[in-house]
């Protein structure tokens, strides 16, 4: 029997998280380091996956298959094709950096008591976490995907409400209830997309009998699984609502800023920048996979809410007053290309937004730890409180600018080449949602800019006079993200070689052909 290296890549996080949490409660230091080595081990696993992955080879590979629960055919069925290799090298990337930044942000709740070990507590959730992302981009069993996409919910929820963020203006009472509130909206709405799926994963064994990914594939390809039209459109919707939810697609969204506010900056990166893929990823593996007919039936009311999505999250983050808030509605504008990008329908469309995916993630991380680190230093998150950082702190000011260029899809940085490619592969089926779309990149100049004009240049605050620059595991944790960001610009070709085959796989699946160039006939 062949190493199980898929299995091994989310067990590690899984053990590191039980082991970290079994720390002694005086030992706050080894339960950190054991987490840091736990994840970077995992990232270790994760570039053997993505060396040992083959693009030119079969669409799912390094695959596992085990009977589980025989009766219901229910079976622990692992396997990655490209789209779902890079989100895992990208997930066992950050998870290290989100360690290192949030290394004391659990030190303020420590009590003295022996049985209260917060810290052991932060870091061993975020490793659970990290362990059921991994699983959920490799998991082929619909049932098994629908386990883990959910019980991540757990972990985060108690990241959210119980270490949440400091920097409040209204005393630690109004503080503790405001992340109570976020977190039991943030489960409510995840729970509420999980049911109507719950719901639709039963529907959907009723109609094929098993829970295979690719066995149901293979039967709807060849004709032998046939489905009405409206029965594929409910399980589509089904699916779909959950994934909407997650990624979070406009009207949907309103969740993610109360989250990311009132949570700390590492567990805000871990919620935009890691798990909120799992929502995207799955529009491209589970929907137009089991679903193509529905799939192409939905997208004129798909694209549309995209395009809501992209200009509303920017018209939003250009009026917001709190940082984090403010690159939360950037986020939803940005998820917005992606979703776009994907039903598209286009291989530009599609292999945009799955190196969006990617670079959305780098650049997200950049600009919202180095926020998190520019909060801890002043205790506020209000844009009003800042002003002339740049003088104080120069090395934080520059790397939040590079940070905030990336978010905006500065060519040259990482997420231009996406939103490039998303745009143009939208443009070419749909001209008119395109060139709405491109108003998105308008508005991140302008709250991108305005919010660093704001903080970092203009007149030294008085009460800033003293802020320290980025120390050295603060600049530990940028620097790598920013020269990602710079190569993956500069040189994308790493990501799109190992994305491009299953994106014509999926085009395939779907029936879709990008649309011919329409060229004048020579005179």
């Amino acid at each position: 029997m062949s190493f199980p290296l898929l299995t091994a890549t989310a067990a590690l996080p899984a053990i590191g998280a039980i082991a970290t949490a079994a720390v002694p409660a005086a030992k706050r230091t080894v339960a950190k380091w054991l987490a840091l080595l736990v994840s970077i081990a995992t990232l270790v696993l994760a570039i053997v996956v993505l060396v040992r992955f083959d693009p030119g080879g079969d669409r799912y590979q390094l695959t596992e298959s085990h009977a589980w629960i025989a009766d219901f055919g229910v079976r622990y069925e692992l396997g990655v094709d490209g789209i779902g290799v890079a989100l895992i090298a990208l997930t066992a990337l950050l998870i290290p950096f989100i360690i290192l930044a949030g290394w004391h942000d659990a030190d303020h709740l420590e009590t003295g008591s022996r049985r209260w070990r917060p810290t052991q507590g932060f870091f061993a959730l975020i490793l659970a976490v990290e362990a059921m992302v991994i699983l959920s981009f490799e998991a082929t069993d619909v049932f098994l995907f629908y386990i883990f996409f959910e019980a991540m919910l757990i972990p985060l929820y108690f990241l959210i409400g119980g270490f949440g963020d400091r920097a409040h203006q209204h005393g630690e009472e109004k503080a503790a209830t405001q992340r109570s509130y976020a977190a039991v909206k943030f489960l409510l709405y995840n729970l509420a997309g999980g049911l109507v799926m719950l719901a639709a994963v039963i529907g959907l064994y009723v109609v094929a009998g098993n829970f295979s990914l690719t066995e149901i594939a293979e039967a709807r390809a060849n004709g032998s699984l046939e489905m009405s039209a409206s029965t594929e459109r409910w399980l589509f919707l089904g699916f779909f609502f959950a994934f909407a939810v997650k990624a979070p697609m406009w009207p949907l969204h309103t969740w993610l800023p109360n989250a990311m506010q009132e949570s700390t900056a590492p567990v805000a990166v871990l919620i935009t920048a890691v798990v909120d893929k799992v929502g995207t990823f799955a529009m491209l593996r589970f929907c137009l996979q089991l679903f193509p007919e529905a799939s192409k039936w939905a997208t004129p009311a798909i694209m549309v809410l995209a395009v809501i999505s992209i200009i509303y999250g920017a018209l939003l983050a250009v009026g917001q007053r709190d940082i984090k808030r403010l690159i939360a509605y950037a986020s939803i504008s940005h998820f917005g290309f992606i979703i776009m990008g994907i039903f598209a329908m286009t291989s530009q469309g599609q292999s945009g937004a799955t190196l969006y995916m990617v670079n959305h993630g780098i650049s997200t991380a950049v600009l919202l730890l180095v926020a998190g680190f520019l909060i801890s230093r002043r205790g506020s998150r209000l844009i009003a409180d800042y002003g002339g950082v740049q003088k104080v702190a120069p090395v934080l000011a520059g790397t939040f600018l590079i940070g905030g260029l990336a978010t905006l899809s500065l060519p040259g940085l990482a997420p231009f080449v996406g939103e490039f490619l998303v745009l143009v592969g939208t443009f070419t089926r749909y001209p008119v949602i395109g060139v709405i779309a491109t108003f998105g990149i308008v508005l991140a100049a302008l709250y991108t800019l305005v919010l660093y004009q704001r903080t970092m240049t203009g007149p030294l605050r008085p009460e800033l006079a003293k802020m320290p620059d980025l120390r050295v595991r603060e600049i530990a944790v940028a620097a790598p993200l920013i020269v990602l960001l710079v190569f993956l610009g500069v040189y994308p070709k790493p990501v799109t070689d190992i994305v491009n085959p299953a994106v014509k796989q999926t085009m395939s699946d779907v029936q879709k052909k990008d649309p011919q160039p329409e060229v004048e006939a020579a005179k």
